[in-house]
């Protein structure tokens, strides 16, 4: 009964209500109205698709990773661009696995998410037998540091965040 709960899956709910009302740019009572019903039917409708809600045990520490996060995002672009505008830029790609303590599959998601966010690195597969991320790297000259890095500063944070 708890997965098919209107609420299953209460920071979508509230996630999608928002987004609603940043694109409606108005909070009159009929965007409210609207944002209510999306933010409580669509999840209703997605819980087949959705799986277990994760639930958050460290809320600040989840804040503090979206900190890493989006310095990661601005300091991967200025790298990136400085690596394909150079006329002597040379990248080195690489293949790197990241072998995953993760055992959640919204956490290995959301982790997933956030390599393929950050500029230069792409989450190719997620292979639930190894317990392991694939990344493309657009410049990586040392593979075992770079999966390590990714491991201390995601994968650490997110098990902590979601147990």
């Amino acid at each position: 009964m708890t997965d098919k709960k209107w609420l299953s899956h209460p920071v979508l709910s509230l996630l999608l209500a928002a987004v609603w009302l940043l694109l409606q740019q108005s909070m009159a009572l009929p965007q409210l109205i609207a944002a209510a019903v999306l933010g409580l039917l669509l999840p209703r409708l997605l819980h087949g698709f959705l799986g277990p809600a994760l639930r958050l045990r460290k809320p600040g520490l989840a804040l503090r990773l979206v900190v890493v996060v989006l310095w990661d995002i601005v300091m991967s672009n200025l790298v990136v661009a400085r690596l394909v505008l150079s006329p002597g830029g040379r990248p080195q790609p690489a293949w790197v696995r990241v072998p995953l303590a993760l055992r959640q599959p919204g956490a290995i998601s959301l982790m997933a998410s956030i390599i393929t966010m950050t500029p230069g690195t792409v989450s190719c597969v997620v292979d639930e037998v190894r317990h392991e991320i694939l990344v493309h790297a657009l410049d990586c000259s040392d593979a075992p540091a770079m999966a390590a890095e990714i491991k201390s500063r995601y994968e650490r944070p997110l098990l902590e965040i979601f147990g």
